[in-house]
């Protein structure tokens, strides 16, 4: 039997103009339709009045196995498998009640975030629909080499692929540079260009998509030239705490076609952490100041990528220092901030970004699409904070009831799948 939503306005996540005066219908966890006008007579219609319905959101950047609340990737990684896991699981639900349907994994211990995947799909736990690569492939020693993605050489390198497919990787994620793993060098390039075209031929060749984590403009060239389909955070580090922008590589990258995970919201849930402290050390003190500096730097180089006609999708790196899985909308704010509008903004974390991971039947409201679906009670198009109190959670069709909306909203809870 189906039911109806209404409300003022809703957003199709396709980056085309709201509809007004919207009724949409729902039945076994799809749309059955999209329209103007009055319910018929007699159907069950939610009402949302002032409220904008609008797709799921898509987290394309996390680590489930990390907590997010400000402890290292060494740290986090003493915790055993049995912990990493149930970590995981938690997240997986935070996202969910933060308006997040699909999260994307980037890299989790040995297959922890591919068992999670499971559990949550058998229905033994409640959470976001994750999308996971297993372990992250980096060189020996390099980024992340906890989570036991070492690989090297170019046949060292297919094998790896093979591996991780055969765990059930949704698609391959790579190390392309150093990063926060102590150690490693963010300014230089992991691999050789042909170690990199042997990952994507192999996995290309496996139907898995590839997602390199790049930090300098060396790394950036070398995964365009290789042919990736998605870069992650696109920084242009060129030693210990210095940048410098390559607008020749950004032209390279825009002409690609090769979208970016924007993640700068791991500088500002850092910052956010740190100016809460009532009395900060010297040390924190001079952490701030570090981080008060690089988001100025990233929030430079997001606004001249974007210009060079770089497209950029929403994830934070959730789980990543202090971000926290319900950053994204943190994350959609500082988009605004470096030049997108309110509505590009959603669509970059919505219809945008599903294109971007190869995610089908999700991520735009149109009949015969999945009922991942949110209603906000104002309009995130006025200010995107409205995404912040959400009146419905719907995950194919389901309600999910959003942190502190259980006494608000009684309806929104015994919504029918």
């Amino acid at each position: 039997m189906s039911h109806f939503l209404k409300a003022a306005q809703l957003i199709d996540g396709t980056g085309h103009a709201p509809l007004r005066d919207p009724l949409v219908e729902i039945a076994g966890g799809r749309i059955l339709s999209v329209r103007q006008g009055p319910a018929p007579e007699g159907a069950k219609v939610q009402e949302f009045p002032g409220g904008t319905i609008l797709p799921g959101l898509i987290e394309t950047h996390s680590h489930l196995n990390l907590p997010g609340n400000g402890l290292t990737l060494e740290e986090a990684m003493r915790e055993g498998p049995e912990v990493m896991l149930a970590t995981a699981m938690g997240n997986a639900a935070t996202a969910l009640r933060a308006g997040i349907t699909t999260i994307r994994d980037l890299g989790a211990f040995g297959t922890t975030s591919i068992s999670a995947r499971r559990a949550i799909e058998l229905g033994y736990a409640e959470g976001a629909r994750i999308m996971a690569c297993g372990q992250p492939i980096t060189i020996t020693g390099g980024h992340t080499w906890y989570m036991g993605g070492e690989a090297d050489g170019e046949d060292g390198l297919r094998l790896k692929v093979r591996q991780m497919i055969k765990d059930g990787a949704d698609f391959i994620k790579v190390m392309g540079s150093g990063g926060g793993t102590l150690g490693t060098m963010a300014w230089r390039p992991a691999y050789s260009l042909p170690e990199m075209q042997a990952i994507v031929g192999e996995s290309h060749r496996n139907g898995r998509m590839v997602t390199v984590h790049c930090l300098c403009a060396e790394a950036i060239d070398i995964a365009i030239t290789a042919g990736v389909d998605q870069i992650e955070h696109a920084g242009f580090i060129t030693g210990p705490g210095t940048q410098s922008y390559d607008p020749a590589v950004a032209d390279r990258l825009a002409a690609s076609g090769i979208p970016v995970t924007s993640t700068l919201a791991v500088c500002g849930t850092i910052l956010n952490a740190l100016r809460a402290l009532e009395s900060p050390r010297p040390d924190q003190v001079a952490f701030l100041d570090r981080w008060v500096k690089t988001l100025a730097m990233n929030m430079d180089h997001g606004r001249k990528l974007r210009e060079a006609g770089v497209r950029f999708v929403a994830g934070t790196d959730a789980g990543w220092r202090y971000t926290s899985f319900d950053s994204l909308v943190q994350e959609l704010e500082l988009l605004e901030q470096i030049g997108m509008s309110r509505g590009e903004a959603i669509h970059a974390a919505t219809g945008f970004a599903a294109e971007a991971i190869h995610l089908d039947g999700r991520g735009t409201l149109a009949e015969g699409m999945a009922a991942d679906i949110l209603v906000s009670p104002g309009d995130p198009l006025a200010d995107l904070d409205a995404l912040r109190d959400l009146s419905l959670i719907l995950k194919d069709g389901v309600s999910v009831m959003p942190a502190g909306r259980a006494a608000m909203n009684p309806v929104a809870a015994s919504c029918p799948a």
